[in-house]
């Protein structure tokens, strides 16, 4: 075998080889402005704004449910809008400081959190208190308002005086009799006591010149009523019906010279 021709099939190969197998070099180049047609830009700015159009909407509820959570949680969860002064109106007979322990609200607690229907009845326990209203004042003050009970007669206890309202609550004891208020004798004034109310329906229908005659409504029993008056005058009274018009005789007859005028049955009068 002649060696030339073999050494011209291995450069043919080497030189097949080399053409199938080329060295390629890439290079990023950056294409212009121009390189996109128009309409394509146009028709990709469309896409550009449509999807920002269809995310506006969540990416503002998303914003204002964070700001919701932000804002209830600074009102409900922290002490910056908390209670810093419980500010106490209309006590006279009950002082702030009580009002304040009855109301039993923490300092720095939330204001948004506090129960103001608990806390009214909570201050309502205290006896001379009728009514009481709570509200918020913000940012960091409770206010709470107090009506108190007005005093309709005093009952004698012991060395002192019972006072209690028109429906019989005993909210206050005093040594003396307050100027002004009449007098009730019952044995345990409450509202639930039968002779309390008997006693306190009878000194409503009392008219202005009976009132002024008055020193006491004394409750014997649900029959046994009587009015003391000055000068150690009696108007036996009976029982609490028909107070108008016992009042209405019993007034009409205080001119006459009678130790003891009897109105229970309003229709025949007696008198001594």
């Amino acid at each position: 075998m002649s060696p030339g021709p073999a050494r011209g099939r291995t450069r043919g190969q080497d030189g097949g080889a080399g053409r199938r197998n080329p060295v390629r070099r890439w290079q990023l180049v950056r294409a212009g402005a121009d390189a996109v047609p128009p309409s394509t830009r146009r028709f990709m700015a469309r896409a550009r704004r449509r999807r920002m159009r269809a995310a506006l909407p969540w990416a503002v509820t998303v914003a204002v449910l964070v700001l919701a959570g932000l804002v209830a949680w600074t009102v409900f969860g922290t002490g910056l809008l908390g209670v810093r002064e419980v500010r106490v109106v209309g006590a006279r007979l009950v002082t702030p400081v009580e009002v304040r322990d009855a109301a039993a609200v923490p300092d720095d607690t939330p204001l948004a959190r506090v129960d103001l229907a608990s806390t009214a009845r909570r201050v309502g326990t205290l006896a001379p208190v009728e009514r009481v209203t709570v509200e918020r004042d913000w940012p960091s003050v409770l206010v709470i308002r107090v009506v108190e009970r007005t005093p309709a007669a005093a009952v004698p206890r012991g060395d002192g005086y019972a006072v209690i309202d028109r429906t019989g609550v005993v909210f206050q004891t005093v040594p003396r009799l307050p100027d002004g208020l009449p007098v009730v004798r019952v044995d345990q004034p409450a509202p639930e006591d039968p002779g309390t109310r008997a006693g306190l329906a009878v000194l409503a229908a009392l008219g202005p010149q009976l009132r002024a005659e008055l020193v006491s409504v004394d409750v014997a029993g649900l029959a046994r009523i009587s009015l003391r008056l000055r000068n150690d005058r009696t108007v036996v009274w009976g029982d609490a019906t028909r107070g108008a018009d016992k009042s209405k005789v019993a007034t009409a007859l205080l001119g006459r010279k009678a130790d003891t005028i009897d109105v229970s049955a309003p229709d025949v009068v007696t008198f001594q």
